[in-house]
C-alpha cells in the first residue's frame, strides 16, 4: 500500500466501508456477549453452591452441621481423564478466598493448583462457600471447621505419605496461617499462594491499597455498610476496591480487548466474568473482624491476635513447612505485604531455627494477582514445582529458603532425574533477602499505628452515636435492595435479558455471526481505532498514576503530623510502634531442654544416622537443596529397599542437622563411634553420598574437602595376610613321597 492511496477519494471511502461495516457487526457482538455474561450471571447466581470449579466433585462434608455452623463445605475432586490417582501420595486440599467473589478459582481449569496437583498423582479435596453466611458465623467458627475438614481428609487416607498439604489462596491463606498456628500438628506444609500477612507494608508509590483505612478514617465505615445490610457486608464493595485499583483495566481496556477480539475472546471473557461476577455475602462481624485485626490493626503479623478461647494466634508455633508465594506485579498482595510477617516476628535466621521453622518463598517477576490462581503458565511452573516436590520441601530443615525454578534445559546435568519441565533448588537466605524487597521506615510504621488507633476511636464513636439508629431503621427489604443496586451487581443484570430492550440483540448477532465480514488488520480507519484506545488507556493509566500519587502525599501529610500522632497516643520517644512479638519463656526453655537432649544423644544412632549426617555435612557448604540430590536420595532409598515412613525420615534429617549446627566438629568425630560393627559398609555409604550431593552438579573446594574428611573418618578395614608356609625340608618331602 502506497502513500498516495490515502489521498485517493475512492480508496479512502472503500476502507471507510470496510471498517464501518466491520465495526457495526463488533457492536452488535460486543452487547450480545454482555446480554449472555447478564444472563450468565442470573443463572450462577440462581445455583444453589455457584462456583467455577472446572472438575467434577462429590461432597465430603458440611459445615453447617457442625456445632458452631459456617457456610463452608468440603468436596473430593475427581480427576481428568487419563489422570492417575496415587492414594499413598499425600492429599492436597484447595481453600480458595472469601473476598467478595465465589469458590472455584484454585481449580478454574485443568492448568491450575487442583490440576497440578492431580497431575502429580495426589488425591485432591476442595473446601469453597455458599453465596450467604450462616447466622452468627465468626472467622473462629470457620477455623474451627476447616480444623474438621482437614481431620476427615486424614481419616480417609490413614496409608498416605505425610500429612495433607492445605493451599490458601488471597484471603484464605492468612485464616490458613491462623488455623496452623492454633492446630500446629494437623497440616503438612502449607502454600499460601498472593496471600496478604503484613498489611501495612509496601513501598511508596507502588502500592496505594494500603492506604485505605486511614483515608477512610478507619473501619467504622465497613460497620455502617454491615449495619445498613441488616448485619451483612455485601462482597461486592470488596470486589469494587479491586476495580478501583486499575481504572485503565476497568473502565477501558476489559471491555475493549473484547470488542476488539470479538470473534475468539467472548468464551474467555465469559468464563471470568463468571466468576468475577459471582459476588457473595458475608456476615457482617467476620467482615468487621478482618478489618479490624488484619487490614487496619495489621495484628497478626506480630502474633497479637488472641482468639475467644484464649489461644494466641502466634505463627512461630506453625510446624508445617510454610511456602510463600506472590509476585512484584501484584497490586493487591506485593511481595512486601506476602514476606513482611517474617521480618515482624524474627529478628534473624537464628530466631527461625529456634523455632523450628522451615520458610520457603517464591517471587513472580510480573505475573498479577489473579494470575498466581488463573494463568496455566503459573500452574504449569510454580504449582506443577511445588506439587512434585512437596516431599523434598516437607524434608527441608528449618531455616528461610528461596525456591529458584529454572527451564530443564538439553544441557541440565543429570536431568533423568527431574520429572517435569523445570527444575527446582532451594537456596538458603537470610532477612535481608527480605528487607531487600523494600519496606516501611520507622517512621512510615508510625502512620499506620496512628491510624489503628484512630480506628478504635472512630468505631468507638459509631457505636456509641449512630449505630443504634441505623440498626434500627435498617430492614430486610432494604438490604435486599440495596445489594440488587449495588454498580457491582447492576452492571451485570441490567444488561441481561430482564431488559427488555436487549431482547432484539439475539437474533440480530445470529444475523451478523453469519454474515461476518472482518475488517483487514491495515485498514486506516482500525489503525485510528487502535491508536484511539491507546490514548485512551494511557489516560486512565495516568489518572490513576495521579489518584494514587495524591492519596499517598494526603495520607502521609495527615498521618506524619506529631500533633495528631501524641493525640492518638504515639509519644515521639517510643520505640518502634510494632515490636518483634518477643521471646516466649516457655518456647525458649523448650527449645533449651532440646538442645541439650541433641547434645547428649550426639553418639546415638546407627548406620542410617551416620549416614544422614556424613550427608548434610557434605552439603552444607552449598547452602541450597536440589530437586535432583533428593530425587536420587529417594532411588538409592528404594534400591535399598528402605521402608522407613516419611514423617520418620522428616524427623530423622531435622535432627541430625541441628546436632551439626549444635557442635559440627563433636557430631562428625562422633560418626566412627555410630559405625562400629558397620565398618566395611562406610566405602558403600559414601559412594551414595556422593552420588546424592553431586546429582546436580560437581562438588565445590570446601565440598570436595569435607568429603575427604568424611573418608578419612572410618579406615578402611585391614585386610588379613596370608601366611606363606615355610618348604618343607628334604628329607620330610622325601618320606611324604614315598
Amino acid at each position: 500500500m502506497t502513500a498516495t492511496n490515502w489521498f485517493n477519494p475512492v480508496f479512502a471511502s472503500s476502507q471507510l466501508a470496510e471498517y464501518m461495516l466491520d465495526a457495526g457487526q463488533r457492536t452488535v457482538l460486543f452487547w450480545d456477549v454482555l446480554r449472555q455474561r447478564g444472563n450468565q450471571y442470573l443463572e450462577h447466581m440462581a445455583e444453589t453452591v455457584p462456583n467455577v470449579l472446572n472438575f467434577d466433585c462429590e461432597l465430603v462434608i458440611t459445615g453447617r452441621k457442625l456445632p458452631q455452623p459456617v457456610n463452608y463445605g468440603m468436596v473430593k475432586i475427581h480427576p481428568l481423564e487419563g489422570t492417575v490417582i496415587d492414594d499413598r501420595k499425600r492429599p492436597f486440599v484447595v481453600i480458595d478466598p472469601r473476598a467478595g467473589h465465589g469458590p472455584g478459582i484454585g481449580g478454574f481449569k485443568a492448568d491450575s493448583e487442583i490440576g497440578e496437583a492431580m497431575q502429580a498423582g495426589h488425591p485432591c479435596y476442595f473446601i469453597g462457600f455458599t453465596p450467604r453466611p450462616e447466622p452468627g458465623q465468626t472467622i473462629e467458627a470457620v477455623i474451627e471447621a476447616w480444623a474438621v475438614f482437614i481431620e476427615r481428609v486424614r481419616e480417609r487416607h490413614p496409608e498416605s505419605e505425610g500429612q495433607p498439604v492445605v493451599i490458601g489462596n488471597c484471603q484464605a491463606g492468612w485464616a490458613l496461617m491462623m488455623l496452623a498456628a492454633k492446630y500446629p500438628d494437623l497440616c503438612g506444609p502449607l502454600i499460601l499462594a498472593g496471600s496478604p500477612l503484613s498489611y501495612w507494608a509496601g513501598v511508596r508509590g507502588v502500592n496505594p491499597m494500603r492506604y485505605t483505612g486511614g483515608m477512610l478514617g478507619g473501619s467504622w465505615l465497613t460497620a455502617l455498610t454491615s449495619d445498613m445490610g441488616g448485619g451483612i457486608f455485601d462482597g461486592a464493595w470488596l470486589v469494587q476496591n479491586f476495580e478501583n485499583l486499575n481504572p485503565a483495566n476497568t473502565l477501558w481496556s476489559k471491555q475493549y480487548n473484547l470488542y476488539a477480539k470479538i470473534d475468539t475472546e467472548a468464551p474467555r471473557y465469559l468464563g471470568f466474568e463468571r466468576w468475577w461476577g459471582g459476588h457473595v455475602l458475608l456476615a457482617g462481624e467476620e467482615m468487621q473482624y478482618i478489618v479490624d485485626n488484619l487490614f487496619v490493626g495489621n495484628k497478626l503479623s506480630t502474633a497479637e491476635i488472641v482468639t475467644s478461647d484464649g489461644v494466641r494466634i502466634d505463627p512461630r508455633k506453625i510446624r508445617s513447612p510454610i511456602v510463600v508465594l506472590c509476585s512484584k506485579g501484584d497490586n493487591i498482595t506485593p511481595p512486601q505485604q506476602a514476606l513482611g510477617w517474617i521480618t515482624d516476628l524474627y529478628r534473624n535466621t537464628r530466631d527461625i531455627l529456634a523455632a523450628g521453622q522451615t520458610i520457603v518463598y517464591c517471587v513472580h517477576e510480573s505475573v498479577g494477582h489473579l494470575g498466581i490462581f488463573v494463568s496455566g503458565s503459573v500452574a504449569q511452573k510454580e504449582h506443577q514445582e511445588f506439587a512434585e516436590n512437596i516431599d523434598l520441601i516437607d524434608c527441608l530443615p528449618p531455616g528461610l529458603y528461596e525456591a529458584v525454578i529454572q527451564p530443564k534445559t538439553e544441557n541440565a546435568d543429570s536431568k533423568d532425574l527431574v520429572s517435569g519441565n523445570h527444575i527446582s533448588r532451594f537456596e538458603a537466605r537470610a532477612l535481608k533477602d527480605i528487607r531487600a524487597l523494600g519496606g516501611n521506615t520507622p517512621e512510615e510504621e508510625r502512620c499506620f499505628a496512628a491510624v489503628a488507633r484512630l480506628s478504635e476511636v472512630t468505631h468507638g464513636l459509631y457505636k456509641s452515636t449512630l449505630q443504634p439508629a441505623v440498626r434500627a431503621m435498617a430492614t430486610q427489604q432494604g438490604a435486599e435492595w440495596l445489594q440488587r443496586l449495588h454498580p457491582q451487581r447492576l452492571g451485570y443484570e441490567i444488561f441481561s435479558d430482564n431488559n427488555p430492550a436487549m431482547g432484539p440483540l439475539t437474533a440480530a448477532a445470529e444475523r451478523v455471526a453469519g454474515q461476518r465480514q472482518p475488517v483487514s488488520d491495515d485498514n486506516l480507519f482500525l489503525q485510528w481505532e487502535k491508536l484511539f484506545s491507546g490514548w485512551m488507556q494511557t489516560s486512565l493509566e495516568a489518572y490513576g498514576a495521579w489518584r494514587d500519587y495524591w492519596t499517598e502525599q494526603t495520607f502521609f501529610a495527615v498521618y506524619e503530623q506529631p500533633w495528631l500522632q501524641a493525640l492518638l497516643g504515639l509519644r515521639a520517644s517510643d520505640q518502634a510502634p510494632r515490636q518483634h512479638p518477643g521471646l516466649d519463656g516457655d518456647h525458649m526453655a523448650l527449645v533449651d531442654r532440646r538442645m541439650e537432649d541433641l547434645r547428649q544423644r550426639m553418639a546415638d544412632g546407627g548406620p542410617r544416622e551416620a549416614a544422614l549426617r556424613a550427608l548434610i555435612y557434605a552439603r552444607l557448604p552449598a547452602r541450597a537443596v536440589d530437586e535432583r540430590g533428593y530425587e536420587m536420595l529417594r532411588r538409592i532409598r528404594a534400591a535399598h529397599g528402605a521402608k522407613i515412613p516419611l514423617d520418620e525420615f522428616k524427623e530423622d534429617l531435622r535432627e541430625q542437622y541441628f546436632m551439626l549446627r549444635l557442635d559440627e566438629e563433636r557430631a562428625i568425630a562422633l560418626i566412627p563411634q555410630m559405625l562400629k560393627g558397620y565398618e566395611a559398609d562406610w566405602p558403600k555409604m559414601l559412594e551414595d553420598i556422593r552420588k546424592i550431593v553431586t546429582a546436580a552438579k560437581p562438588l565445590g573446594e570446601e565440598g570436595k574437602r569435607r568429603m575427604a574428611k568424611l573418608e578419612a573418618l572410618v579406615p578402611p578395614p585391614a585386610t588379613p595376610k596370608k601366611r606363606r608356609k615355610k618348604p618343607a625340608k628334604t628329607g620330610q618331602k622325601a618320606e611324604k613321597t614315598q
